[in-house]
């Protein structure tokens, strides 16, 4: 009898078939040859049931049903794919023996494992695990196939995540959305990222800038030119900034002190996923989705690198020499002169920046493979760019250079100069020229001491610095800059992959934050997922390339940490999962127990939410929502666009880290239904005040941010302050509040932060006004302490006076 070989793909499997089997007939859903027949999965074939599979009163979501713990968790085939894995099953039946050719890691042995499950093969299993779809690899790993039983804690511990991410999801979910009459979804990974975007949201909102001075100064000694910044407390005042600028200007001062040294900047680590988003989200603007999605055509469709999905930046030895075969290989393409400047001699076993073993877990970093790309997408291309850079710099030395400290006295004032010289570019001669300025520009100041205070690296690569300490030096010129602090900023996705990847480093419990040090919030292969999820859910939203969060997103944080579940909120969750399931992995601990522990858990989520005052529906309400009168997302008769627990988006069932394989149309119209019941509550609410610009509108409207800049600052209201076409008001107008706040005065455009600042310290940071002469002043927009919204100016000499 045949093997029966399953792919987790169709190309995978094509793949394979090409190699073992390169005769093989093609039966259109399977490759049948002489010794082995290659068929494939589509992904998930099999996914855990829905809670109604247990009992037909779980299709109404009633939190009196809760918590939803199966004695024995139950599987369904997707209904999408259920042809093939009935032609698996009708393979096997031909086939004495399997080969699992599913992704080397968790996920793939999972989906391997519910077929297997679902089907009830009981014939022996062998595991291919290879780490690119090139024939070489293929080749070799059929020739030292493992045994099956190597992997059983591996799917131990797959099964466990899937199991306890659906306890969570599914009772979490239900029970915050029953409660508070709107759809909540909660997930072990999404919502402690939800609590990430929420927090920095929160830290920006609360920021006070603060304008203050730098004194620039520029030095002369013979031919040589060269700028300074003065040393000293921050500059708060402008008069002492100026008195300074004036008393150094046209003097002679000499060099009180002068230190240089030579400087080696290496390549930057071989790409894991993560590292891979980060950069095409910051140079191309790309989604995490997007860019693993590119990378995953480049891995299968076009096998020109090898398995994306990896969370590590190292090699073992082995690979050593595939990396110098595909340098070789590179020759013979339009990468033909950077490949012929490498040297080969600086990637061997004992280089750790490149060959780290002990960093290796199921798959090394992404590299390319021994296969010349053909024709590719503008997309793809770009993509394989980085990584072929990325690649061929560690064949390269480091860039070198003088790293120059100044200490120029002048009239017993201080400024500091740091020069960067450039000696040889090294690798870096392999970046664009654009690439090279976007990196000259990141290097140009690096944060230290004082928050917001820059201290500039000047670069200096077109000439040497030469400097002569013993001689005078001229002060030609000073000048008072004026700045601000500036408050953190916004998440983009490539922030947030960062954040992701580092979350829970500053832990205290040292064994977690060693448990989350590889894996951090999710994996390198669901964390786009995720971001993906909390779009569609309505929890976040993006303005431009920046991430915020919904009104939706902000209450369903704080409705969860005040709960007192706030651990559902924390990285210390996933990182206690993440170690667990880890050493279960390596049959170090029980999934059993891990799993009791779980459903202990749970029941302590609905405990806790049952003591919850349901939310008022305003908590929920977007802007436009509002605006128009339209009391909550989905409204009466309106479509779910998102749903809570697991995946099902518009109805369709998608796979995250966070839930089972999605809910069925049964419970999207379930949460319509929750929904629609808020809609009598919320509708009155959404009449605005005309005079604002917040009047009611007929028109539906999708799912929306609505922002919330601060609570009313009028005595004992408690509203919430929202825009409208005209100006700032309280949600509570119809309580009899008439706060509003205008969005003009003085000239001045009131912006979202200059509202956030009224509204929390009673004021502006300095801003630049013109009198009727045409002279400028400075000056505050002051709130008044009436309660009403009405504006003043109060002119720096006050301030000055006032302090």
């Amino acid at each position: 009898m045949k093997t029966l070989v399953i792919a987790e793909k169709p190309d995978m499997g094509r793949n394979i078939a090409a190699v073992i089997e390169p005769r093989a007939k093609n039966n259109r859903t399977y490759l049948e040859g002489e010794q082995y027949i290659i068929t494939w999965a589509i992904g998930h074939l099999v996914g855990l049931a829905e809670p109604e599979a247990y009992d037909s009163k779980y299709k109404r979501w009633n939190f009196n049903d809760l918590p939803i713990i199966p004695e024995r968790f139950k599987i369904v085939p997707n209904p999408k794919t259920k042809d093939q894995l009935k032609v698996i099953g009708e393979l096997a039946k031909r086939c004495s023996s399997i080969v699992n050719a599913c992704d080397a890691g968790r996920e793939g042995q999972y989906i391997f494992a519910l077929i297997q499950q679902q089907l009830k093969l009981s014939q022996p299993v062998k595991r291919l695990w290879i780490s690119d779809l090139t024939a070489e690899s293929i080749a070799k790993g059929f020739a030292e196939l493992r045994d099956g039983a190597e992997f059983e804690y591996l799917t131990q511990a797959a099964r466990a995540r899937s199991e306890a991410d659906w306890l969570i999801g599914m009772n979490a979910s239900r029970a915050f959305t029953t409660k508070h009459h709107t759809l909540l979804s909660v997930g072990r990974v999404q919502t402690p990222v939800l609590a990430l975007i929420y927090d920095r949201e929160k830290e920006i909102e609360a920021f006070e800038s603060q304008t203050f001075y730098d004194v620039k100064a520029l030095f002369q000694q013979d031919e040589l030119e060269y700028a300074g910044t003065w040393q000293g407390e921050r500059l708060t005042s402008k008069e002492k900034a100026d008195e300074i600028a004036g008393k150094v200007k046209g003097k002679t001062g000499r060099v009180a002190k002068y230190e240089v040294k030579e400087t080696k900047e290496y390549p930057f680590k071989l790409y894991d996923l993560t590292l891979l988003q980060r950069e095409a989200n910051a140079k191309f603007g790309y989604s995490a989705k997007k860019t693993l999605d590119i990378a995953q055509a480049l891995y299968e469709r076009h096998k020109v690198i090898s398995y994306p999905r990896t969370n590590s930046n190292y090699v073992n030895e082995q690979n050593i020499d595939g990396m110098h075969k595909a340098l070789h290989m590179l020759k013979s393409t339009p990468y033909k002169e950077m490949a012929e400047a490498a040297d080969p001699g600086r990637v061997h076993k004992n280089n750790r920046a490149v060959c780290n073993p002990q960093r290796v877990e199921d798959h090394h970093a992404i590299l390319p493979t021994l296969k010349r790309p053909g024709t590719l997408s503008k997309e793809e291309q770009q993509i394989y760019d980085l990584i072929i850079i990325r690649f061929l710099s560690h064949f390269y030395p480091p860039a070198m250079y003088k790293q120059h400290t100044v200490m120029t006295e002048v009239e017993e004032e201080t400024f500091k100069t740091n020069i960067k010289e450039l000696l040889s570019l090294g690798w870096k001669v392999l970046l664009e020229k654009e690439q090279g300025e976007k990196e000259k520009k990141r290097s140009k100041s690096s944060k230290k001491g004082k928050e917001d205070e820059e201290e500039e690296t000047l670069e200096w690569n077109d000439r040497p610095f030469v400097i002569q300490p013993e001689l005078p030096v001229q002060c030609k010129r000073s000048e008072v800059k004026e700045k601000a602090t500036q408050p953190p900023k916004s998440y983009t996705e490539g922030t947030l992959l960062k954040a992701m990847e580092s979350a829970g480093k500053s832990m205290e419990n040292e064994e977690l934050r060693d448990a989350m040090k590889e894996s951090g919030l999710g994996t390198p292969a669901t964390r786009a997922a995720t971001i993906e999820r909390l779009k569609k859910v309505g929890y976040i939203t993006m303005q431009g390339k920046r991430i915020t969060v919904t009104q939706k997103g902000r209450s369903a944080v704080e409705l969860i940490r005040h709960a007192g579940v706030e651990l559902l909120a924390s990285p210390e969750m996933t990182g206690q999962w993440e170690r667990r399931l880890n050493q279960i992995s390596k049959g170090e601990a029980s999934a059993e127990h891990f799993m009791h522990n779980v459903q202990k858990f749970t029941l302590s989520i609905i405990s806790k939410v049952s003591t919850q005052r349901p939310a008022p529906p305003s908590m929920f309400e977007s802007e436009k929502d509002r605006a128009k009168g339209k009391g909550r997302a989905g409204g009466r008769g309106g479509k779910a666009a998102s749903t809570a627990g697991s995946g099902t988006v518009k109805g369709r069932t998608t796979r995250t880290n966070d839930a089972g394989p999605g809910q069925e149309s049964g419970q999207v119209r379930e949460q319509a239904r929750i929904q629609g019941s808020a809609q009598g509550q919320s509708r009155g609410q959404a009449e605005r005040m005309q005079d604002t610009g917040l009047s009611a509108a007929s028109k539906p409207v999708t799912p929306a941010a609505r922002e919330t800049f601060g609570i009313c600052p009028k005595q004992g209201c408690g509203g919430q302050i929202i825009e409208g076409r005209k100006g700032y008001g309280c949600t509570h107008f119809k309580q009899g509040c008439g706060f509003v706040i205008w969005k003009e005065f003085a000239g001045k455009k009131i912006s979202h932060p200059m509202l956030k600042s009224l509204l929390s310290q009673g004021k502006t940071q300095l801003l630049s006004f013109k009198r009727e002469d045409g002279s400028s002043y400075k000056a505050r927009i002051v709130l008044s302490a009436t309660g009403d919204g009405k504006l003043a100016l109060q002119p720096e000499a006050a301030n000055e006076a006032a302090r």
